[in-house]
């Protein structure tokens, strides 16, 4: 069982930047793959960044390419999102997400491949 608990939500003018954190809970944060993912009102759930457990090997969506960081810290179980030059497309709820012993490029980008969720935390970009 793992838990997952998001902050660092929040308002930010366009351009700006923002910090999203991850705290899992349960003995396999190490061994599972994490990504982050949003979603905006009336569309559905896309995958933002993953990162994976063996390599740290990272991938992101086309939009966040440059701009956004995915990290993770196995010794403090957190997975964090660096959010840069923000846009106003970027606004939606973020996700947190988990899939132990997750197989990097098996189901990185599907929503349904993750077994454990975050409840979400606002980030809104004002232009």
């Amino acid at each position: 069982q793992v838990q997952l608990v998001e902050s660092g939500g929040g308002v930010v003018q366009a351009g700006g930047s923002l910090g999203l954190s991850c705290a899992a809970s349960g003995p396999t944060f190490s061994t599972s793959q994490m990504a982050w993912f949003r979603q905006a009102p009336g569309k559905e759930r896309t995958l933002v960044a993953a990162i994976s457990w063996g390599r740290g090997d990272t991938a992101y969506e086309d939009s966040v390419k440059g701009r956004f960081t995915i990290s993770r810290d196995n010794a403090k179980n957190t997975v964090s999102l660096q959010m840069n030059s923000l846009k106003p497309e970027d606004t939606a709820v973020y996700y947190c997400a988990a899939k132990p012993y997750g197989i990097w490029g098996r189901g990185t980008q599907s929503a349904g491949a993750y077994a454990y969720w975050g409840q979400g935390t606002q980030v809104t970009v004002s232009s």
